[in-house]
């Protein structure tokens, strides 16, 4: 399967009315991932907008979430959430590079206090092509980095649990989500970040995701949004708890 329809079908089901779209309206999104890959890899242009017309910060500490289409998803399900500066910066199908190109338009440029960083899925899922977990691993230390040079405490996001991916059926996930969050967890304890277990709080004892608190066995439903809202609580708090990191000196533009 290509990677454009891979894109169009998380984006299909980040979609609140994806259950009545005509096959007209899913060809029409097909040709628009499609020209996109050639035009706005990364979809720069997705957040752009409502990135400038955000105020600037306030002693309110400001969050960007930043993920794919189980952070968009979270914040069309659960907006209420999505208040006193946190701000969902999703895109449904997205991988670590794609969010890496991004990361000072959607993320540095808003001055936040802390960023959580949740991504993995569509890398394990080859979406922009495949990738081995030390690629993944190299673009989540690489963007962690980048916020601490800036002076952002980060909050690094396990990936949720699978048992498989609907849009490529036969691949082994379960193993391979497990492997990347281990490493998660060593590494925000080494670099001074924070870990935020979604995992745990979502699967079923075998690693799948709740069968209740899910739409498709990778994305949450409102319940499974419920469930993970005290994790994100819990780890905002513990990000705003420790010291900001040190900014470093950069070139004025």
């Amino acid at each position: 399967m290509r990677p454009a329809l891979f894109a169009a079908i998380v984006l299909t089901l980040a979609s609140p009315s994806a259950h009545v779209q005509s096959p007209a309206d899913k060809a029409a999104a097909d040709q628009a991932a499609e020209q996109r890959l050639h035009t706005d890899w990364a979809w720069m242009a997705r957040y752009k907008a409502e990135d400038a017309l955000l105020p600037a910060p306030s002693k309110e500490p400001r969050v960007v979430f930043l993920g794919d289409s189980i952070t968009q998803m979270w914040r069309d399900a659960r907006p209420g959430f999505f208040v006193a500066g946190r701000i969902g910066r999703g895109i449904g199908g997205q991988t670590t590079p794609q969010m890496l190109v991004r990361f000072r338009q959607d993320v540095i440029a808003l001055r936040p206090s802390v960023v959580q960083i949740m991504a993995g899925t569509n890398d394990i899922a080859s979406n922009t092509g495949p990738m081995t977990a030390e690629e993944t691993e190299a673009n989540v230390r690489t963007m962690t980095e980048l916020a601490q040079a800036h002076g952002i405490r980060v909050i690094l996001a396990s990936i949720p649990p699978a048992s498989h991916f609907s849009w490529r059926p036969g691949l082994e996930v379960t193993h391979r989500i497990e492997a990347i969050n281990a490493w998660l967890k060593v590494y925000a304890a080494r670099a001074g970040a924070t870990y935020a277990d979604y995992w745990s709080a979502l699967q079923d004892g075998k690693g799948g995701f709740v069968a209740a608190w899910t739409t498709d066995g990778v994305h949450p439903n409102p319940i499974g949004f419920d469930h993970m809202i005290p994790v994100a609580r819990t780890a905002i708090a513990e990000a705003l708890s420790r010291p900001a990191p040190t900014p470093l000196p950069v070139a004025e533009q």
